[in-house]
C-alpha cells in the first residue's frame, strides 16, 4: 500500500511506514504544503495513494466517497499528543495487516484501542 501522508502529521510516519513494507509520499515534498483538502484528496485518487491524516474533514463522506480512493485513514490526534503518540497509534493501525489490506475503498478512523472501519 502507497500512502500520502498529509502535513498535519510528523514527517517520521514515513519511515514506519517504509519499515512495514509501505510506500510513502509526504504532500510536502510534493508541493502540496499548504494545499486545500480537496487538492490533496485529487492527488490521492490519481496516483492510488491512501490518504493518512489527522484532519476530520476526510471523514465527511459526502465530500470524500471512500469507494473513490484506495483508502483514508484518520488518526485520532488529541491537541497536546506529539509525536510520539501519533506513530505508536499509526503502528497499532500497521499490525492489524489484514486491515490494512482491505483498506480500499474504505476510510478508517483509528482510536488508541480501536479502529472503526466505514464502507459504502
Amino acid at each position: 500500500m502507497n500512502f500520502l501522508i498529509d502535513e498535519d502529521l510528523p514527517r517520521s510516519l514515513g519511515l514506519i511506514l517504509t519499515s512495514y513494507g509501505h510506500g510513502a509520499i509526504d504532500v510536502r515534498d510534493i508541493g502540496l504544503r499548504g494545499a486545500r483538502d480537496a487538492k490533496i484528496a485529487e492527488y490521492a485518487i490519481q496516483n492510488h495513494l491512501c490518504i493518512l491524516t489527522g484532519d476530520y474533514v476526510f471523514s465527511d463522506i459526502r465530500n470524500y466517497p471512500p469507494q473513490y480512493f484506495c483508502g483514508i485513514v484518520i488518526l485520532t490526534v488529541p491537541h497536546e499528543a506529539g509525536a510520539q503518540y501519533i506513530r505508536h497509534l499509526l503502528e497499532e493501525f500497521l499490525k492489524q495487516s489484514n486491515i490494512v489490506n482491505d483498506i480500499i475503498g474504505a476510510l478508517a478512523i483509528v482510536e488508541p484501542g480501536r479502529i472503526r472501519i466505514r464502507r459504502l
